[in-house]
């Protein structure tokens, strides 16, 4: 239990030192990804853009504005800008704007675990240390050499082991299913901008397989 105490809390002690409380929360709750991944969403929302599609060339483009309020913010905000008559280049700047902050954001919290990944290795070096320290400290007292010995040995195999068992699985894993959101989000501001400039017919189809092809 030392051992662990003194790599764990150590390890998220650093991580927390350097990044802002938002970011270190914000990657904490990112951790339930890794057990329970979030719902592949790509065929679903390929039938929302044929939808989309079909439903603004029958219609209208102020027609979209009926899908908006079930729809994530991302989407809705797509939406909304194709409705309110934005050109077509300004709604994708728009977009990828919006795009390069989430990544942004998401990015930095799921870094906190490979950060702990860097931290954990030497925190169990320390605690390493300290065993050690433990032990020369009662050198006059072989009972109680034992559990300063453990502490030392134990403590570095904690720290490699969270390391290159846990952190660095569960920072790339956080990192793939980032990437995946961030390439359906581009996807569909270019949706977007084509339902913008009235490209609903193969244009967009175009774009529902190649998003059913990154599947």
């Amino acid at each position: 239990p030392a051992a662990f105490a003194i790599v764990v809390v150590g390890t998220f002690g650093a991580v927390l030192l350097q990044s802002e409380a938002r970011t270190f929360l914000r990657g904490l709750g990112m951790l339930r990804w890794v057990f329970v991944p979030p719902r592949n969403g790509r065929q679903k929302l390929s039938r929302d853009i044929t939808l989309w599609s079909q439903t603004a060339r029958r219609d209208g483009l102020l027609s979209l504005e009926q899908y908006m309020a079930k729809a994530d913010p991302f989407v809705a905000k797509g939406l909304r800008l194709v409705v309110d008559g934005i050109a077509p280049d300004k709604l994708r700047s728009l977009l990828e704007h919006e795009i390069n902050g989430y990544e942004f954001a998401q990015r930095q919290a799921a870094r906190i675990w490979e950060s702990a990944a860097g931290y954990s290795p030497t925190i169990g070096i320390l605690g390493a240390v300290l065993g050690l320290i433990h032990v020369m400290e009662n050198l006059s007292d072989p009972a109680r050499l034992g559990s300063g010995i453990a502490v030392a040995f134990v403590s570095t195999v904690y720290g490699v082991g969270l390391a290159n068992l846990f952190f660095y699985p569960v920072g790339n894993k956080l990192k793939a299913i980032v990437n995946d959101r961030v390439s359906q989000y581009e996807i569909l501001a270019e949706v977007f901008a084509d339902l913008a400039s009235g490209d609903h017919g193969r244009v967009v189809d175009e774009r529902v397989a190649s998003l059913l092809a990154r599947h």
